[in-house]
Protein backbone atom coordinates (compact mmCIF):
# COMPACT_ATOMS: atom_id res chain seq x y z
CA UNK A 1 0.00 0.00 0.00
CA UNK A 2 1.23 3.92 -0.87
CA UNK A 3 2.06 5.21 1.65
CA UNK A 4 2.07 9.51 2.26
CA UNK A 5 4.02 11.36 4.83
CA UNK A 6 3.70 15.53 5.47
CA UNK A 7 6.44 17.16 7.41
CA UNK A 8 5.39 20.88 8.58
CA UNK A 9 8.91 23.04 8.87
CA UNK A 10 11.99 22.62 6.13
CA UNK A 11 14.26 23.85 9.37
CA UNK A 12 16.56 21.49 10.59
CA UNK A 13 13.69 19.22 12.45
CA UNK A 14 12.11 18.77 9.26
CA UNK A 15 14.31 17.93 7.12
CA UNK A 16 16.10 14.92 9.06
CA UNK A 17 12.49 13.60 9.66
CA UNK A 18 11.72 13.84 5.94
CA UNK A 19 15.25 11.63 5.50
CA UNK A 20 14.46 9.53 7.73
CA UNK A 21 10.77 8.66 6.94
CA UNK A 22 11.79 8.33 3.03
CA UNK A 23 14.88 5.86 4.44
CA UNK A 24 11.80 4.06 5.95
CA UNK A 25 9.93 3.18 3.09
CA UNK A 26 7.67 6.44 3.18
CA UNK A 27 6.45 6.02 -0.87
CA UNK A 28 5.97 9.82 -0.89
CA UNK A 29 7.42 12.70 1.45
CA UNK A 30 6.36 16.51 1.15
CA UNK A 31 7.52 19.04 3.21
CA UNK A 32 5.86 22.06 3.79
CA UNK A 33 7.07 25.59 4.73
CA UNK A 34 5.70 29.24 4.66
CA UNK A 35 9.28 30.65 3.68
CA UNK A 36 10.37 30.68 0.46
CA UNK A 37 14.00 28.08 0.70
CA UNK A 38 16.65 29.91 -0.40
CA UNK A 39 18.99 28.36 -3.21
CA UNK A 40 22.20 29.50 -1.10
CA UNK A 41 23.27 29.80 2.83
CA UNK A 42 21.06 32.88 3.33
CA UNK A 43 19.23 34.32 5.87
CA UNK A 44 15.47 33.05 6.06
CA UNK A 45 12.59 35.10 7.73
CA UNK A 46 11.41 31.75 9.54
CA UNK A 47 14.38 31.53 11.59
CA UNK A 48 14.24 34.15 13.86
CA UNK A 49 17.62 33.45 15.36
CA UNK A 50 19.30 32.60 12.16
CA UNK A 51 21.76 35.82 12.25
CA UNK A 52 22.77 34.97 15.91
CA UNK A 53 25.10 31.98 17.09
CA UNK A 54 24.59 28.75 16.42
CA UNK A 55 26.66 26.13 17.99
CA UNK A 56 26.34 22.15 16.81
CA UNK A 57 27.74 20.12 19.68
CA UNK A 58 29.46 16.86 19.17
CA UNK A 59 26.22 14.69 20.31
CA UNK A 60 24.05 16.85 17.65
CA UNK A 61 27.12 15.90 14.87
CA UNK A 62 27.43 12.41 16.11
CA UNK A 63 22.86 12.39 15.36
CA UNK A 64 23.28 13.89 12.12
CA UNK A 65 25.99 11.64 10.59
CA UNK A 66 23.89 8.82 12.16
CA UNK A 67 20.39 9.67 9.86
CA UNK A 68 22.70 10.83 6.90
CA UNK A 69 24.91 7.75 6.25
CA UNK A 70 27.60 8.34 3.55
CA UNK A 71 26.49 12.23 3.39
CA UNK A 72 29.82 13.02 4.69
CA UNK A 73 28.00 15.84 6.73
CA UNK A 74 30.90 16.98 8.76
CA UNK A 75 33.38 17.05 5.68
CA UNK A 76 30.98 19.07 3.82
CA UNK A 77 30.39 21.18 6.60
CA UNK A 78 34.16 22.19 6.73
CA UNK A 79 34.49 22.25 2.68
CA UNK A 80 31.74 25.13 3.00
CA UNK A 81 33.74 26.98 5.80
CA UNK A 82 32.44 25.47 8.92
CA UNK A 83 35.31 25.52 11.74
CA UNK A 84 35.53 22.28 14.32
CA UNK A 85 36.46 23.62 17.50
CA UNK A 86 38.14 20.94 20.03
CA UNK A 87 36.77 22.27 23.51
CA UNK A 88 39.80 21.20 25.21
CA UNK A 89 42.30 23.54 23.26
CA UNK A 90 40.12 25.72 20.60
CA UNK A 91 37.75 27.39 22.95
CA UNK A 92 38.81 30.88 25.16
CA UNK A 93 35.52 30.01 28.13
CA UNK A 94 35.37 32.84 31.11
CA UNK A 95 32.36 30.38 33.55
CA UNK A 96 31.36 31.84 36.64
CA UNK A 97 34.22 30.43 38.32
CA UNK A 98 37.04 31.79 36.40
CA UNK A 99 38.83 31.17 33.04
CA UNK A 100 38.91 27.35 31.72
CA UNK A 101 42.58 26.21 30.85
CA UNK A 102 42.95 24.50 27.42
CA UNK A 103 44.62 21.16 27.20
CA UNK A 104 46.67 19.59 24.40
CA UNK A 105 44.46 16.59 24.94
CA UNK A 106 41.90 15.10 22.45
CA UNK A 107 37.99 15.81 23.63
CA UNK A 108 35.05 16.48 22.23
CA UNK A 109 34.33 19.04 19.49
CA UNK A 110 31.26 22.07 18.18
CA UNK A 111 31.20 22.62 14.65
CA UNK A 112 30.47 26.83 13.82
CA UNK A 113 29.20 28.67 10.74
CA UNK A 114 26.36 30.54 10.23
CA UNK A 115 22.79 28.94 10.94
CA UNK A 116 22.48 29.74 7.02
CA UNK A 117 24.91 27.31 6.12
CA UNK A 118 24.32 24.59 8.02
CA UNK A 119 20.76 24.63 7.06
CA UNK A 120 21.69 24.92 3.28
CA UNK A 121 24.53 21.74 3.57
CA UNK A 122 21.53 19.43 5.40
CA UNK A 123 18.95 20.85 3.13
CA UNK A 124 21.54 19.81 0.35
CA UNK A 125 22.73 17.01 1.54
CA UNK A 126 18.70 15.21 2.31
CA UNK A 127 17.74 16.48 -1.22
CA UNK A 128 20.94 14.52 -2.65
CA UNK A 129 20.12 11.23 -0.71
CA UNK A 130 16.47 10.84 -0.50
CA UNK A 131 13.28 11.85 -2.78
CA UNK A 132 11.04 14.10 -1.47
CA UNK A 133 9.24 17.25 -2.40
CA UNK A 134 9.02 20.73 -0.35
CA UNK A 135 6.21 22.61 -1.09
CA UNK A 136 6.10 26.55 -0.05
CA UNK A 137 2.72 26.47 1.92
CA UNK A 138 1.28 27.63 5.43
CA UNK A 139 -0.41 25.04 7.62
CA UNK A 140 -3.60 26.05 9.26
CA UNK A 141 -4.88 22.84 10.80
CA UNK A 142 -4.35 19.14 10.44
CA UNK A 143 -8.04 16.97 9.40
CA UNK A 144 -8.89 13.78 10.85
CA UNK A 145 -10.73 13.14 14.52
CA UNK A 146 -9.23 12.63 17.88
CA UNK A 147 -8.46 9.31 17.18
CA UNK A 148 -6.00 9.47 13.67
CA UNK A 149 -5.39 12.70 12.30
CA UNK A 150 -6.02 12.39 8.19
CA UNK A 151 -3.81 15.29 6.79
CA UNK A 152 -3.21 18.70 7.20
CA UNK A 153 -5.52 21.95 5.96
CA UNK A 154 -3.52 23.97 4.15
CA UNK A 155 -3.90 27.98 3.27
CA UNK A 156 -4.48 28.83 -0.30
CA UNK A 157 -5.44 32.03 -2.39
CA UNK A 158 -8.62 30.44 -3.04
CA UNK A 159 -9.73 29.05 -0.16
CA UNK A 160 -8.29 26.28 2.53
CA UNK A 161 -7.07 22.87 0.92
CA UNK A 162 -7.35 19.46 2.67
CA UNK A 163 -3.49 17.24 2.17
CA UNK A 164 -4.27 13.69 3.11
CA UNK A 165 -1.44 12.24 4.79
CA UNK A 166 -0.88 8.92 6.56
CA UNK A 167 1.64 10.24 9.16
CA UNK A 168 1.99 14.22 9.89
CA UNK A 169 5.00 15.26 11.90
CA UNK A 170 5.32 18.77 13.14
CA UNK A 171 8.25 20.24 13.16
CA UNK A 172 7.23 23.65 12.34
CA UNK A 173 9.41 25.12 14.92
CA UNK A 174 8.95 28.02 18.04
CA UNK A 175 5.80 29.19 16.40
CA UNK A 176 4.25 25.63 16.16
CA UNK A 177 0.38 25.85 16.55
CA UNK A 178 0.08 21.94 17.83
CA UNK A 179 -1.39 23.66 21.00
CA UNK A 180 -4.54 25.11 18.87
CA UNK A 181 -4.53 21.97 16.32
CA UNK A 182 -4.71 19.47 18.39
CA UNK A 183 -7.76 21.57 20.29
CA UNK A 184 -9.25 21.48 16.79
CA UNK A 185 -9.67 17.65 16.87
CA UNK A 186 -10.90 17.72 20.80
CA UNK A 187 -7.57 17.25 22.58
CA UNK A 188 -7.36 19.49 24.92
CA UNK A 189 -5.03 20.08 27.99
CA UNK A 190 -1.90 20.24 26.74
CA UNK A 191 0.63 21.50 29.54
CA UNK A 192 3.08 23.91 28.75
CA UNK A 193 6.00 25.72 30.59
CA UNK A 194 7.34 28.85 29.40
CA UNK A 195 11.08 29.94 31.58
CA UNK A 196 11.54 33.20 29.86
CA UNK A 197 14.55 35.52 31.49
CA UNK A 198 14.16 38.08 29.05
CA UNK A 199 17.03 37.37 27.09
CA UNK A 200 17.85 39.71 23.74
CA UNK A 201 20.06 38.95 21.54
CA UNK A 202 22.26 41.33 19.59
CA UNK A 203 24.95 39.99 16.97
CA UNK A 204 27.34 41.61 14.44
CA UNK A 205 29.66 40.40 11.49
CA UNK A 206 33.07 41.11 11.74
CA UNK A 207 35.70 40.74 8.72
CA UNK A 208 38.61 38.42 10.70
CA UNK A 209 41.47 40.63 10.92
CA UNK A 210 44.46 39.48 8.94
CA UNK A 211 46.85 37.32 11.17
CA UNK A 212 43.61 36.16 13.08
CA UNK A 213 42.31 33.48 11.10
CA UNK A 214 42.96 30.42 13.95
CA UNK A 215 42.44 32.42 17.40
CA UNK A 216 40.26 30.84 19.34
CA UNK A 217 36.34 31.06 19.81
CA UNK A 218 35.76 33.33 22.49
CA UNK A 219 33.33 33.36 25.21
CA UNK A 220 32.49 35.43 28.27
CA UNK A 221 30.04 33.73 30.20
CA UNK A 222 27.09 34.77 32.00
CA UNK A 223 27.28 34.56 35.67
CA UNK A 224 23.81 33.32 37.50
CA UNK A 225 25.22 33.07 41.07
CA UNK A 226 25.49 37.29 41.41
CA UNK A 227 21.60 38.37 41.47
CA UNK A 228 21.98 40.61 38.67
CA UNK A 229 21.26 40.17 34.94
CA UNK A 230 23.00 37.87 32.64
CA UNK A 231 25.28 39.49 30.53
CA UNK A 232 27.61 37.50 28.30
CA UNK A 233 29.17 37.56 24.36
CA UNK A 234 31.04 35.34 22.28
CA UNK A 235 33.44 35.83 19.15
CA UNK A 236 33.15 33.04 16.85
CA UNK A 237 34.39 31.93 13.71
CA UNK A 238 32.27 31.21 10.90
CA UNK A 239 32.61 30.60 6.89
CA UNK A 240 34.13 33.53 4.60
CA UNK A 241 36.48 34.77 6.86
CA UNK A 242 33.74 36.13 9.60
CA UNK A 243 33.51 36.71 12.90
CA UNK A 244 30.32 36.32 14.14
CA UNK A 245 30.10 38.14 17.23
CA UNK A 246 26.72 37.24 19.62
CA UNK A 247 26.03 39.55 22.94
CA UNK A 248 23.15 38.17 25.29
CA UNK A 249 21.37 39.90 28.02
CA UNK A 250 18.66 38.88 30.22
CA UNK A 251 16.14 41.39 31.74
CA UNK A 252 17.55 44.41 32.76
CA UNK A 253 20.92 43.88 30.96
CA UNK A 254 19.89 43.41 27.62
CA UNK A 255 22.57 44.32 24.67
CA UNK A 256 21.86 47.65 22.29
CA UNK A 257 21.38 48.00 18.45
CA UNK A 258 23.98 50.93 18.02
CA UNK A 259 27.66 50.16 17.18
CA UNK A 260 28.87 52.41 19.68
CA UNK A 261 26.63 50.51 22.34
CA UNK A 262 27.43 47.51 21.16
CA UNK A 263 31.44 47.88 21.64
CA UNK A 264 30.46 49.43 25.29
CA UNK A 265 28.59 46.51 26.13
CA UNK A 266 31.08 44.25 25.38
CA UNK A 267 33.73 46.20 27.20
CA UNK A 268 31.71 46.15 30.38
CA UNK A 269 31.71 42.28 30.70
CA UNK A 270 33.91 40.79 33.74
CA UNK A 271 36.62 40.77 31.23
CA UNK A 272 36.58 43.30 28.14
CA UNK A 273 38.39 40.51 25.63
CA UNK A 274 35.58 40.14 23.18
CA UNK A 275 35.47 44.44 23.14
CA UNK A 276 39.16 44.59 22.53
CA UNK A 277 38.80 41.89 19.85
CA UNK A 278 36.32 43.53 17.86
CA UNK A 279 37.59 47.07 18.69
CA UNK A 280 40.00 46.52 15.63
CA UNK A 281 38.07 44.49 13.39
CA UNK A 282 36.11 45.75 10.28
CA UNK A 283 32.44 45.34 10.75
CA UNK A 284 30.31 43.75 7.64
CA UNK A 285 26.84 43.82 9.06
CA UNK A 286 24.45 46.33 11.31
CA UNK A 287 23.80 45.25 14.63
CA UNK A 288 20.84 43.02 14.50
CA UNK A 289 18.59 42.03 17.66
CA UNK A 290 16.12 39.22 19.02
CA UNK A 291 13.82 39.09 21.39
CA UNK A 292 12.38 35.16 20.78
CA UNK A 293 14.32 33.24 23.71
CA UNK A 294 12.45 31.93 25.84
CA UNK A 295 12.39 28.18 27.09
CA UNK A 296 9.19 26.38 26.37
CA UNK A 297 7.95 22.94 27.15
CA UNK A 298 5.13 21.20 25.84
CA UNK A 299 4.46 18.25 27.60
CA UNK A 300 2.41 16.51 25.07
CA UNK A 301 3.95 13.32 25.93
CA UNK A 302 1.33 13.74 28.80
CA UNK A 303 -1.91 13.75 26.72
CA UNK A 304 -3.95 10.90 27.77
CA UNK A 305 -5.40 10.00 24.54
CA UNK A 306 -2.90 10.82 21.47
CA UNK A 307 -3.93 10.27 17.66
CA UNK A 308 -2.47 7.71 15.36
CA UNK A 309 -0.95 9.31 12.39
CA UNK A 310 0.72 12.18 14.37
CA UNK A 311 4.24 13.52 16.07
CA UNK A 312 5.96 16.68 16.87
CA UNK A 313 9.47 16.88 16.73
CA UNK A 314 12.09 20.05 17.27
CA UNK A 315 11.18 23.38 18.84
CA UNK A 316 7.61 22.64 18.03
CA UNK A 317 7.65 20.16 21.17
CA UNK A 318 10.98 21.86 23.56
CA UNK A 319 12.32 24.94 22.37
CA UNK A 320 15.35 26.42 24.14
CA UNK A 321 17.16 29.70 25.63
CA UNK A 322 19.71 29.65 22.58
CA UNK A 323 22.57 31.11 24.70
CA UNK A 324 22.86 27.20 25.21
CA UNK A 325 23.91 26.18 22.23
CA UNK A 326 21.36 22.95 22.05
CA UNK A 327 18.22 23.73 20.08
CA UNK A 328 20.05 21.74 16.85
CA UNK A 329 21.38 18.77 18.49
CA UNK A 330 17.89 17.99 20.33
CA UNK A 331 15.99 18.69 16.99
CA UNK A 332 18.74 16.00 15.27
CA UNK A 333 17.48 13.40 18.99
CA UNK A 334 14.14 13.94 18.09
CA UNK A 335 14.54 12.79 14.24
CA UNK A 336 16.61 9.99 15.57
CA UNK A 337 14.15 8.88 18.06
CA UNK A 338 11.33 8.60 14.96
CA UNK A 339 14.25 6.19 12.91
CA UNK A 340 14.77 4.41 15.99
CA UNK A 341 10.97 3.97 16.69
CA UNK A 342 10.33 3.28 12.60
CA UNK A 343 12.83 0.64 12.91
CA UNK A 344 11.14 -1.35 15.30
CA UNK A 345 7.47 -1.48 13.64
CA UNK A 346 7.36 0.36 10.29
CA UNK A 347 5.08 3.93 9.31
CA UNK A 348 2.14 2.10 10.06
CA UNK A 349 2.99 0.62 13.43
CA UNK A 350 -0.10 1.23 16.24
CA UNK A 351 1.33 3.69 18.69
CA UNK A 352 4.17 5.06 16.09
CA UNK A 353 3.38 8.69 16.96
CA UNK A 354 3.14 8.91 20.48
CA UNK A 355 6.05 6.79 20.91
CA UNK A 356 7.84 9.08 19.31
CA UNK A 357 6.86 12.22 21.10
CA UNK A 358 7.52 10.39 24.42
CA UNK A 359 11.58 9.38 23.10
CA UNK A 360 12.04 12.78 21.70
CA UNK A 361 10.76 14.84 25.04
CA UNK A 362 13.18 12.30 26.94
CA UNK A 363 15.60 13.28 24.56
CA UNK A 364 15.13 16.58 25.25
CA UNK A 365 15.64 16.39 29.61
CA UNK A 366 18.89 16.67 29.37
CA UNK A 367 19.26 20.37 27.56
CA UNK A 368 15.92 21.48 29.32
CA UNK A 369 17.16 21.02 32.34
CA UNK A 370 20.44 22.57 31.78
CA UNK A 371 18.29 25.84 30.38
CA UNK A 372 15.79 26.36 32.39
CA UNK A 373 18.10 25.72 35.86
CA UNK A 374 20.77 28.26 35.04
CA UNK A 375 17.70 31.25 33.78
CA UNK A 376 15.41 30.76 36.40
CA UNK A 377 18.80 32.77 38.59
CA UNK A 378 18.37 35.68 37.06
CA UNK A 379 16.47 38.81 38.31
CA UNK A 380 13.22 39.01 36.41
CA UNK A 381 12.48 35.66 34.98
CA UNK A 382 9.23 34.59 34.46
CA UNK A 383 7.65 31.25 35.17
CA UNK A 384 10.96 29.49 37.04
CA UNK A 385 9.55 27.85 39.99
CA UNK A 386 11.31 28.59 42.99
CA UNK A 387 14.45 26.05 43.55
CA UNK A 388 13.71 23.52 46.65
CA UNK A 389 15.86 23.84 49.48
CA UNK A 390 17.91 20.62 48.07
CA UNK A 391 18.79 23.15 45.24
CA UNK A 392 21.33 24.69 47.77
CA UNK A 393 23.45 21.79 48.35
CA UNK A 394 23.82 20.98 44.57
CA UNK A 395 24.14 24.58 43.29
CA UNK A 396 27.87 24.28 45.84
CA UNK A 397 28.35 21.35 44.29
CA UNK A 398 28.33 22.35 40.87
CA UNK A 399 30.19 25.41 41.51
CA UNK A 400 32.87 23.75 43.20
CA UNK A 401 33.33 21.17 40.60
CA UNK A 402 33.12 24.08 37.82
CA UNK A 403 36.19 26.28 39.94
CA UNK A 404 37.88 22.77 39.71
CA UNK A 405 36.91 22.69 36.33
CA UNK A 406 39.55 25.93 35.79
CA UNK A 407 42.58 23.73 36.87
CA UNK A 408 41.49 20.18 36.37
CA UNK A 409 41.46 18.10 33.15
CA UNK A 410 39.50 15.53 34.43
CA UNK A 411 37.13 17.84 36.01
CA UNK A 412 37.15 19.79 32.97
CA UNK A 413 36.22 17.08 30.97
CA UNK A 414 32.77 16.41 32.70
CA UNK A 415 31.43 19.63 32.35
CA UNK A 416 32.52 19.47 28.28
CA UNK A 417 30.79 15.87 28.06
CA UNK A 418 27.80 17.99 29.55
CA UNK A 419 27.66 21.12 27.46
CA UNK A 420 28.65 18.52 24.79
CA UNK A 421 25.34 16.69 25.45
CA UNK A 422 27.06 13.71 25.48
CA UNK A 423 26.20 13.04 29.06
CA UNK A 424 23.31 14.31 30.87
CA UNK A 425 23.32 16.42 33.98
CA UNK A 426 23.91 13.86 36.11
CA UNK A 427 27.19 12.87 34.90
CA UNK A 428 28.11 15.26 38.09
CA UNK A 429 27.45 12.50 40.24
CA UNK A 430 29.72 9.77 38.35
CA UNK A 431 32.64 8.83 40.67
CA UNK A 432 35.06 10.19 38.30
CA UNK A 433 33.87 13.67 38.97
CA UNK A 434 32.61 13.33 43.03
CA UNK A 435 37.14 12.53 43.07
CA UNK A 436 37.69 15.34 40.75
CA UNK A 437 35.64 17.81 43.16
CA UNK A 438 36.79 16.53 46.42
CA UNK A 439 40.67 16.89 45.27
CA UNK A 440 40.36 19.96 44.05
CA UNK A 441 42.57 21.60 41.44
CA UNK A 442 46.49 20.86 40.85
CA UNK A 443 46.73 24.04 39.29
CA UNK A 444 45.93 27.65 40.61
CA UNK A 445 43.22 29.58 39.04
CA UNK A 446 43.69 31.76 35.71
CA UNK A 447 43.17 35.49 36.54
CA UNK A 448 43.92 36.13 32.66
CA UNK A 449 42.92 34.19 29.77
CA UNK A 450 44.54 31.49 28.71
CA UNK A 451 46.34 32.91 25.50
CA UNK A 452 49.89 31.98 23.89
CA UNK A 453 52.37 34.60 23.20
CA UNK A 454 51.01 34.57 19.42
CA UNK A 455 48.07 35.24 20.82
CA UNK A 456 48.62 37.97 22.97
CA UNK A 457 50.29 39.78 20.15
CA UNK A 458 47.28 39.58 18.18
CA UNK A 459 44.94 41.00 21.20
CA UNK A 460 47.62 43.38 22.00
CA UNK A 461 47.47 44.49 17.85
CA UNK A 462 44.17 44.48 17.42
CA UNK A 463 42.93 46.21 20.72
CA UNK A 464 41.85 49.99 19.91
CA UNK A 465 39.94 50.53 23.52
CA UNK A 466 43.16 51.26 25.76
CA UNK A 467 42.11 48.27 28.19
Amino acid sequence: MSRRAVVIGAGLAGLLAAAVLSRAGVDEVIVLDRDELPDGPEHRKGLPQGRHAHLLMAAGMDAMEELLPGAGLRARLLAAGAHEIPLTSGMLALTSEGWLRRWRREGPAMFTCSRALLDWVVRTAVREQVPLEIRRATVVGLTGTAARVRGVRVATPGGDTDLDADLVVDASGRGTRVTGWLNGLGLTGVEEQAVDSGLVNASRLYRIPSGAERFPLTIVQANPYLSRPARSAMVMPIEGGRWLVSCGGSRGGEPPADPDGFLRYTLGLPDPIVGRLISGAEPLSDVHLSRSTSNVRRHLERLPHWPEGFTVLGDALATFNPAYGHGMSVAAFGARALSRELARGGPGAPGLGRRVVRSAARAADPAWTLAVSQDARYPGTRGAAPPPLADRALTAYTRRLTRVATGSYAAASVIWSISSLRASPARVFHPTALVAAAAGSPLPPSVDPPLTEGEREILRRLDRTGA
